[in-house]
This record gives C-alpha cells, structure tokens and sequence, in this order.
C-alpha cells in the first residue's frame, strides 16, 4: 500500500507531520508539500516559474508551488511509482460547505482524483491544531478501513475501484468526545465579510481579503451540522460542474439562437 501525503498548510505543518506518523505505521507513505503555506490556493498549477524540489532532514520534500503542483509533479515524474492513495492535509481549520471551492487542501486531494487514483482531503474544524493527534489518528483508521479497495492488481496499474474523492472534517475534541463518523452534504455559507483596506507607508491603499461568512445552511444533513453535533463528517465530491438538471432549459435557448440566423 502506497500513500502520497500532502498539504497546504506547508511541509513543516503540525497537521502534516501528524498525518505522516499515523499513516506510516500502515503503508509506505511519501510526503511532498509546499514549501509554504498555501492556504486558499484551489487547484491552481504554476506555469510561467520553474519549481524545485528540496528534501527536509526528516524526509519530507518539498517544492515551491501550489499544492497542486507538488501533486501534479509528483504524480507525473517525481515518484516514479502509482500511490494508491492521495491523502492531503491536515488542514488548520475547517474545510466545509463553500470553503471546498477555495481550498488547497481539497483541491491537492482532487489533482490525485483527476489522475484517477483514490483521494482524501482531511481537515480540523477548528484551527490552532488542538488534539491533532486524535485527529491524525482517526484519519489513520478511516485509511485502514479503505485499503482492501484500494488494492491494485500491480505496481503501476488501473485501480481495481473506481476513483472517489473525499472531504473529511474531524473536530478538535478529545478521543472519547468524538461522537462518531456522519456521511454529510456540503452546507453553504453567507458571502464573505468585507474587504479589509489598511495604508502602506509609502500610502498606497492595501486590501486584505476578509474572514469567511458564518454558515448559512448548516441544518441537519450537512457537514456544519454533523461536525456541531462531535461528529466526523465525511462528504464525497464531485468534481463534474455541469447544471444538468438545466440542460434542457439551456437547449432550448440555443436553439433560438440557431433558428434566429
């Protein structure tokens, strides 16, 4: 079993270093992380710079990109080999509802997931890495729970499953306040809180992207939700955007358009 870690917190994250200690105790794991952090980075991909791959003291490389990037690389070249699994983070603070769009966390899980291999993204729902160890440990245990589908029928081949990509958000609680695992839907939040505008010293206006909104829809059913009530939320993504329940409606515009010339 083969594992492929990353992050965007940066490669000498406490939530990465968790997450290698745990996984390590039950598959052959490799860590390749930005060099730093890349919070909100999606699944952005550098073009126009060269990147470079270093290696920590402890093992860990890292690059100067995106967590993308050091997916992308490492999957096309770096490696040399198939993981089974891509597993990124985890993350200092929660990725849920709206936030999965922002990401660099989920959207190095999701790079994996678009080379068809098996993803994770894992998150804290809150920030400041309190009980990371629980955390890294359950991620562990939900990993060993996956691993006989994610056999392979050789190094190097096709899935024996289909690819699936999964956001998980754990809270920041001791192990036995963890109430249990809830499979969740993404919930919404409102829009964000306003720009914040400071004045450089040379006094130029400098603008800082606010906070993220307060969830919106956080009923029962969504990850909000299942992550208030102690409970690990686990949400399957997708990352097809069609509105196809409006394909009909846009079909019919477009044929308008045709007819008209």
């Amino acid at each position: 079993m083969k594992i492929l870690i990353c992050n965007d917190d940066g490669y000498q994250a406490s939530g990465i270093i968790a997450l290698y200690e745990a996984l390590k105790t039950i598959a052959d794991v490799e860590v390749v992380a930005p060099e730093q952090n890349n919070s909100a980075k999606s699944n952005a991909l550098t073009l126009h710079s060269p990147m470079y791959v270093q290696t920590a003291a402890n093992g860990f490389r890292y690059i100067n990109g995106t967590p993308a990037d050091c997916v992308h690389i490492s999957l096309t070249g770096l490696l040399g080999y198939r993981p089974d699994l891509v597993v990124s983070g985890i993350n200092n603070g929660a990725n849920m509802g709206d936030d999965t769009i922002y990401s660099g966390t989920v959207g190095a899980a999701m790079e994996g997931y678009l080379f068809g291999i098996p993803a994770i993204a894992f998150s804290q729902t809150e920030k400041g890495w309190a009980h990371i160890d629980v955390a890294a440990r359950r991620a562990a245990e939900l990993v060993q729970q996956l691993i006989p589908s994610l056999e392979t029928i050789a190094d190097g081949a096709e899935p024996t499953v289909p690819p699936w990509l999964l956001n998980v958000n754990i809270p920041n609680l001791p192990d036995d306040q963890i109430q249990g695992v809830k499979v969740a839907r993404l919930g919404r939040r409102h829009a964000a809180e306003r720009v914040i505008m400071q004045t450089s010293p040379r006094g130029e206006t400098m603008y800082w992207i606010g906070g993220a909104g307060p969830a919106k829809e956080a009923g029962e059913g969504t990850d909000f939700y299942a992550t208030s009530q102690k409970f690990i939320s686990i949400t399957p993504l997708q990352v097809d955007l069609t509105d196809h329940e409006r394909l009909p409606y846009w079909a019919q515009t477009a044929a308008r358009l045709t007819q008209s010339h």
